[in-house]
């Protein structure tokens, strides 16, 4: 868009909303829309997907704009903040659910259920930045998916403003209520491409009474991995992590590969745990225990960790038993949790167009041979053009999310060219 549109674009959003709630975009914003609109309410929403329609013009959801922001190749005209719409609509701590609204992030969340020692116990990098619209959209998770699953696992309920401002519900706040199940597997994940979501429902958990690290070097990535099945097998961690030796040694564990199993319960289960990782990682290794607020500190610092240069990070998902061998052959620098067969995995320094291609094809060869999949999650502006951030799907399945693609956004508004072939 140039000027003139740009300008045209925010007085008819003025217009529409009688308010002054439309802005120019603000540091990560600026590479996912080119004019920011801060509605209420989804009545609001409904209004500027229908104005948006009969206009042709391309919008994109914004929470904090990070994941967007990291992937999208050109500014959507309209952006849609839903920082105004950040309340917790219902909470019952006895049946252990929420519903709150997407523009809230799941760091506010957490702060109010820590009252009723209870939490939603995902965790994506960063949490006070993530808000519960983008957690879904994107299906984010963190370590704690090795014992909480995903967004999917945990997810009860969905609204969402889709086609010619149509209000949307599946599922709700009672756990046993399957009604709308596959609604909401389809939104998880979805990026924005089929509506905006406006309002979630989770199922809770109980936070630990205690919580625990152990940490164990080791000179090998295989025998890092190798040790993590085996404690895998025997114990139920709450999450299971190997980080290569440049990813250790940026959290403060320089000189090795590291394996990092958390354990949580009351003070008997965690002393019980204590003694089976302390013989199961023993000798020749040295095992280090951390508690307490340190041990919060280590998982924040792994949960969060941001390779500052790389040039591209990506997701590697493939059969446990495989992710170590694919990650040693590809020599990358990976955080893996191990336990899930997932890896993050960066490339730092500058590329050029055609060796970032070379890069991710060769990332995508051996997570296929692995069988498994790969996803950038971020690129460099300048090579964005130049990669393809989804798997490419068989043409049977590009042609079932083409179909749904054209029944939830006929008008093709939900942020396009930000999915899966370019849908």
């Amino acid at each position: 868009m140039n000027e003139a549109q740009t300008d045209r674009l925010e007085n008819a959003i003025r217009r529409l909303l009688n308010s002054d709630r439309v802005r120019r975009p603000q540091d990560h914003e600026a590479g996912v829309a080119a004019i920011v609109v801060e509605p209420r309410d989804a009545d609001e929403i409904a209004e500027i997907v229908r104005h948006c329609e009969a206009e042709k013009i391309a919008t994109a959801p914004i929470g904090a704009a990070r994941t967007l922001g990291q992937i999208r190749r050109a500014p959507a005209s309209l952006g849609v903040s839903l920082a105004r719409m950040a309340r917790i609509v219902s909470y019952e701590p006895e049946d252990m659910t929420v519903i709150a609204e997407a523009g809230m992030t799941l760091g506010a969340l957490n702060s109010r259920l820590a009252g009723q020692a209870q939490r939603l116990p995902l965790d994506p990098r960063a949490p006070d930045a993530t808000t519960l619209g983008a957690l879904v959209g994107a299906a984010h998770s963190g370590p704690l998916r090795h014992s909480e699953g995903t967004p999917r696992d945990l997810l009860i309920g969905v609204r969402f403003v889709g086609h010619a401002g149509r209000l949307v519900h599946g599922g709700g706040r009672v756990v046993k209520n399957v009604a709308g199940y596959d609604l909401m597997k389809v939104m998880t994940g979805s990026f924005g491409t089929l509506g905006m979501i406006t309002e979630t429902a989770f199922k809770l958990r109980p936070i630990p009474e205690g919580y625990a690290i152990a940490l164990a070097p080791f000179a090998r990535a295989a025998d890092a991995f190798g040790r993590a099945r085996a404690i895998n097998d025997a114990l139920p961690l709450v999450h299971l992590e190997v980080l290569s030796s440049a990813l250790a040694a940026s959290i403060g564990y320089p000189g090795a590969f590291r394996l990092v199993a958390a354990f949580a319960g009351s003070a008997r289960e965690l002393e019980y745990q204590r003694e089976q990782l302390g013989e199961k990682l023993g000798a020749p290794n040295a095992v280090e225990f951390v508690d307490g607020p340190r041990a919060l500190e280590l998982y924040r610092r792994v949960r969060d960790f941001e390779f500052a240069s790389a040039s591209m990070t990506a997701r590697m998902a493939t059969a446990p038993a495989e992710l170590g061998g694919s990650l040693e052959a590809l020599s990358v620098e990976f955080i893996a949790h191990a336990g899930c067969g997932v890896a993050e995995i960066f490339t730092g320094g500058e590329l050029d167009s055609t060796r970032a291609r070379e890069t991710v094809s060769r990332w995508r060869s051996a997570a296929r041979a692995a069988r498994g999949h790969l996803r950038l999650l971020a690129a460099a502006p300048a090579l964005r053009a130049h990669v393809d951030f989804f798997d490419q799907p068989s043409a049977g399945e590009l042609k079932l999310m083409r179909r749904l693609k054209s029944t939830f956004d006929p008008a093709g508004i939900f942020n396009p060219g930000c999915f899966v072939g370019g849908l």
